[in-house]
């Protein structure tokens, strides 16, 4: 209970009303947490729909607020409608089996897989899968590696240039020597995992682990030499004072890191996938930017809106795992 109170300050000051504790402070508590984000958000979209009405562009009005609940209530109702078609093609392929089964019991009955176009709500689940697969990858690889380097002064030195160099490259660059590497190894008539994939997977891994090699080095390197003692006194082997010593005491920066490369991940996805037309949700941006209809800003709007929403959702759940595992709470209330 506690830690969902913690997790949520707004709900703390309502239980403490619902006991008739402090009314008149926890009112204000909840006033302070909740309704200064309410009209801090409320002052933004006024300032949003007066812009708006005043910003003409070669596709017609750019998109004001209305414009993009109008958009998502579209793009909601295309879901559903694609989702129907689906349904029913494989209600028609079943129905059509079963007839030629009846008519003939060593018929081998197959169904076709649904080639219908991916629905908006089907490129964030492509984008979503994409970027995790490449964040987990580069955290698998940045981690272990930023420790390492942070306990051996000499690694560091060594290792620093080559992280100052790669760090601030851009995905766009990374992009097309990732394609041919890819296409030069992974050589396959059917395979497992789509090429786009990959090529958007790795990009995203090369660009985002070096925020966590970073914070992570900083982070063991920074240990108190109290602790470092303490690991001499009761001689702890190598991996036991990684463990014990190293992890628990590293671990706020470690996920800072973690924050920063998961977030570097989401924009470079976008990137990548509006460079490359590799499905998800960059790549929907484009068509709708190319496609040149009047409705094409809005739903571009809606994807703006929703990249942000999406990064904000993932960083909060990065901020929930450290709260978990670290013993330093106060971290994941910043």
């Amino acid at each position: 209970m506690n830690i969902a109170l913690s997790n949520m300050p707004w709900l703390e000051p309502v239980v403490k009303i619902a006991k008739g504790e402090d009314v008149g402070r926890n009112i204000q508590t909840i006033v302070r947490t909740l309704g200064l984000p309410f009209a801090g958000i409320l002052v933004f979209l006024m300032i949003w729909h007066a812009a708006a009405s005043n910003i003409n562009t070669s596709l017609g009005q750019f998109p004001g607020p209305s414009d993009v609940l109008a958009q998502s209530k579209t793009l909601i109702t295309e879901h559903v409608e694609e989702r129907a078609k689906e349904d029913a093609f494989y209600e028609r392929q079943e129905k059509r089996n079963a007839e030629r089964l009846a008519e003939d019991p060593s018929y081998e009955a197959k169904i076709r897989p649904y080639t219908g176009k991916p629905t908006y709500f089907d490129q964030i689940g492509t984008s979503l899968i994409t970027v995790l697969s490449g964040f987990f990858l580069a955290s698998l690889i940045a981690v272990p590696l930023g420790i390492t380097i942070g306990l051996s002064a000499n690694l560091y030195s060594a290792f620093n240039p080559v992280i100052q160099v790669f760090k601030p490259v851009s995905p766009l660059a990374w992009l097309p020597l990732v394609t041919m590497v890819v296409s030069a190894l992974y050589v396959s008539d059917d395979p497992v995992v789509p090429k786009s994939f990959v090529n958007s997977m790795i990009t995203v891994m090369l660009c985002c682990l070096w925020p966590t090699v970073i914070n992570t080095a900083v982070g063991v390197a920074s240990i108190s030499q109290d602790l470092k003692n303490v690991s001499m006194v009761l001689r702890l082997n190598w991996l036991t004072h990684v463990r014990k010593i190293v992890l628990p005491a590293s671990v706020p920066m470690m996920f800072t890191g973690l924050r920063l490369s998961l977030s570097i991940a989401w924009m470079v996805l976008i990137a990548a996938e509006m460079l490359a037309q590799n499905p998800g949700l960059g790549k929907f941006v484009w068509d709708e930017f190319q496609n040149g209809s009047s409705n094409s800003l809005g739903r571009i709007m809606v994807a703006v809106i929703t990249i942000g929403l999406i990064g904000f959702l993932l960083d909060r759940i990065i901020l929930m795992i450290q709260r978990y595992v670290s013993w330093d709470k106060a971290a994941t209330l910043r």
